[in-house]
């Protein structure tokens, strides 16, 4: 090993051992160079590995911190848009959404950040809804937070003139008896689900504080009504760090 390799090794092993902590700030450089032996910028090298290893994350001034632990949230998306949990969004029986009346119901305190716009969506959106080239969808942007930490971000995408002058259109969470779709005729019967594993946009690591080295799931979900013609493109982007998704598939 090189000398920068051997102290990130040591450091490895305190932090994978427990002996330094999630969000614990690592020693001083000058510590380190006591400690090792080496000069500065070899011990820089050597934190420089943890952290594209996303190991250590950079906190503000110069500190160097042990990447925290998210606890995972589990998502069984089988059940999580059926029509039996629609049927309970009913205003004091639910926190609002779907997902903010799943997070509740785990004892955690579900917020989003929600802003309503008419734009041109991104392409694979586009072809989802069906929409022409110069088609413009209702774009309903959520940053998700759990107990104030950032956890998914979640964009729902409607072809504008099914849901102009619906709530859909209020940037705050909304909800309705079986759905704020069905509550105005737009029946959703079936699903198309699509999950791609990539690394983050600059964008959504900055929108989901993500350390470095942080892959991303990109799931898409596209909303049919019983004639097949495209409702809904819910486009998520959940951290691998603290999600996990299940499906549930009967072999019939």
């Amino acid at each position: 090993m090189t000398k920068a390799q051997e102290i990130a090794y040591d450091l490895r092993e305190q932090i994978q051992s427990g002996r330094l902590s999630g969000g614990e700030a690592l020693p001083s450089e000058s510590k380190m160079m006591s400690q090792y032996g080496y000069s500065r910028e070899t011990v820089r090298a050597g934190v420089r590995l943890l952290i594209e290893e996303g190991l250590v994350v950079t906190g503000q001034g110069q500190g160097k911190y042990v990447r925290q632990d998210y606890p995972p949230v589990v998502w069984n998306w089988t059940t999580l848009e059926s029509r039996s949990r629609h049927a309970t969004a009913v205003e004091g029986r639910t926190a609002g959404d779907q997902w903010a009346s799943a997070i509740a119901e785990n004892g955690n305190a579900p917020r989003q950040d929600i802003t309503v716009s008419i734009v041109e969506p991104p392409r694979h959106v586009r072809e989802c809804l069906e929409l022409p080239d110069d088609g413009l969808a209702v774009a309903r942007k959520r940053v998700r937070f759990i107990d104030n930490q950032p956890y998914a971000l979640a964009d729902s995408y409607f072809p504008q003139e099914l849901v102009s002058g619906t709530p859909l259109m209020e940037p705050r969470d909304v909800s309705a008896p079986g759905g704020v779709l069905a509550s105005v005729g737009l029946v959703q019967t079936k699903y198309k689900d699509e999950i791609s594993v990539r690394m983050p946009t600059r964008q959504e690591a900055e929108l989901l504080a993500l350390p470095a080295a942080t892959p991303v799931a990109e799931h898409t979900r596209t909303g049919y009504d019983a004639d097949g013609r495209p409702l809904r493109c819910m486009v998520t982007i959940l951290p691998g760090d603290r999600h996990k998704i299940l499906y549930e598939v009967d072999t019939d």
